[in-house]
């Protein structure tokens, strides 16, 4: 998911992210674009991976009805830190990925209540928190790349930690960029 500030015209595709912020995002961006230097993505954490909506309405009008869903099942969530652990890779698609050594289960917790309602989705594979590094790598050279992955992700100094205290609703374009639409606060404020 190449999720960035984007413009185009929407698609039914949406997604519910958190970003990362400080040095540990700007170094986690510069190893993303080390393997994808075109990529527009931001480093983040994905809540609700890329669905479509639940509704008869245009796209706008359903946003918004999720949006208001959203809101209200966020109330009972209160910010939380996460600390991200080693680089690895999942065995079936070789994304290789930073995964979540604390606040994993909490993540895990969230999705459960949000994948409800009009942005309910039974997705392909079980919900698993990360970040992304690298994707649609050439299968030879997955092996590789996470060997740099890990040798770059050795060399960082700073917290390895951040606090998930909003979520970022995005809606993918035609153009493949991922457009941000509202920001949720944990304490269930829309700021559109």
């Amino acid at each position: 998911m190449d999720v960035g500030n984007g413009r185009g015209t929407g698609i039914n595709s949406f997604a519910l992210v958190t970003y990362l912020s400080g040095p540990l995002a700007g170094f986690l961006d510069e190893v993303r674009h080390d393997f994808g230097p075109d990529s527009r993505a931001k480093a983040h954490v994905t809540v609700l991976p890329p669905r479509q909506l639940r509704s008869s309405s245009p796209h706008a009008t359903a946003a918004w009805n999720a949006l208001d869903e959203l809101k209200i099942r966020l109330q009972d969530f209160q910010p939380f830190r996460v600390q991200i652990g080693e680089i690895e890779v999942f065995p079936v698609t070789n994304v290789i990925y930073a995964s979540i050594q604390v606040g994993y289960d909490e993540l895990q917790r969230m999705h459960e209540v949000l994948n409800t309602g009009l942005v309910a989705f039974e997705e392909p594979y079980p919900y698993h928190p990360h970040v992304t590094i690298a994707q649609e790598l050439a299968p030879q050279d997955v092996a590789a790349a996470a060997a740099f992955a890990r040798w770059r992700w050795s060399e960082f100094r700073h917290s390895r930690s951040f606090m998930v205290e909003r979520l970022t609703f995005v809606q993918d374009t035609i153009e493949k960029c991922w457009t941000d639409l509202a920001t949720l606060d944990l304490s269930s404020q829309v700021i559109r």
